[in-house]
């Protein structure tokens, strides 16, 4: 039975300490020794290097495995064999989970975190220090990702769509340069709506932004949508629900190993953390850097 460190927000709402209760319950079934941890970037570094024989899991959505999986990068434990970890997905969107097929009844989830296969699985990281473990997107979905941080508590899982009619509105689009392997899938003398980088397939909470992504194939798959006008947007956002967007003739989608994006000042979403890029940045893939334990 393996020993356990459980990451988790401890201050939890009633609700979600139910299936927090849950899921530990079949967790201390099930392991050996349980530790909870309190999912703090603070004192995050000092409980992973503090509990070196017990495994993490992640009880949290996409925000959650990000800041774990970024904590690990920092401490250097992704230079070594993959960082192994079991995701409880209690998230407001949970697209990493969806991608992994990891069940979204917190029981269910429990006992794969348990007992599941372990799938090693890519990760992104930056030349600015930085890492993603699902996807990171510039532009108007990085807006409504902004927009919907306030409508969460009452909204739920409504609230990214929200967003992002209120998002998709308002743009204007960003003049970016974006190159793949040293390839030019934008040159920036027009305006894109959207830029993505998937690891994963969704963003939102179901929406395929990179409908071809594959989490353990060492590439990341590139959307640029230069849907700007305010009929092609709707027609973008019509199509991006069914994943059929990159078949647009203002849509352009390449796969590779390292990407890089310039201009701005442009918003960014990276599994949910929000910053504005202005200048460069250039997201290189790390395969199989991560094990996470997904139903066999």
């Amino acid at each position: 039975m393996p020993n356990l460190l459980v990451i988790m927000n401890t201050r939890a709402g009633s609700v979600r300490g139910e299936a927090v209760e849950t899921a530990l319950g079949v967790l201390r079934a099930g392991g050996g020794d349980v530790q909870i941890a309190d999912l703090d970037p603070d004192t995050l570094p000092g409980v992973l290097e503090g509990h070196p024989g017990h495994r993490p899991v992640v009880l949290g959505g996409d925000g959650s495995a990000h800041l774990v999986v970024a904590t690990a990068l920092r401490l250097g434990l992704l230079d070594r064999p993959p960082f192994a970890f079991g995701l409880i997905p209690l998230g407001t969107g949970n697209d990493l989970a969806r991608t992994l097929g990891l069940p979204l009844d917190p029981a269910r989830a429990a006992e794969v975190a348990l007992d599941g296969r372990g799938r090693e699985l890519d990760v992104l990281t930056d030349d600015a220090g930085g890492v993603v473990v699902n996807a990171v997107h510039l532009g108007v979905g990085a807006d409504a990702g902004r927009r919907a941080v306030p409508l969460k508590p009452r909204l739920g899982r409504l609230a990214y769509p929200v967003g992002s009619a209120v998002a998709g509105a308002a743009a204007r689009g960003w003049k970016l340069r974006v190159t793949v392997d040293g390839e030019v899938l934008a040159g920036g003398d027009r305006r894109a709506l959207m830029v993505a980088l998937g690891n994963g397939v969704t963003i939102g909470g179901g929406a395929p932004v990179t409908p071809s992504a594959r989490p353990d194939d060492g590439r990341v798959d590139v959307v640029v949508s230069f849907s700007t006008g305010w009929r092609a947007r709707l027609a973008f956002a019509a199509a991006l629900v069914r994943g059929r967007h990159p078949e647009r003739h203002d849509v352009e989608a390449a796969r590779g190993h390292q990407v890089t994006v310039a201009g701005g000042p442009v918003p960014v979403n990276a599994d949910g953390e929000l910053s504005e890029l202005v200048g460069a940045r250039t997201w290189t893939v790390r395969p199989h850097a991560v094990r996470v334990h997904v139903p066999h």
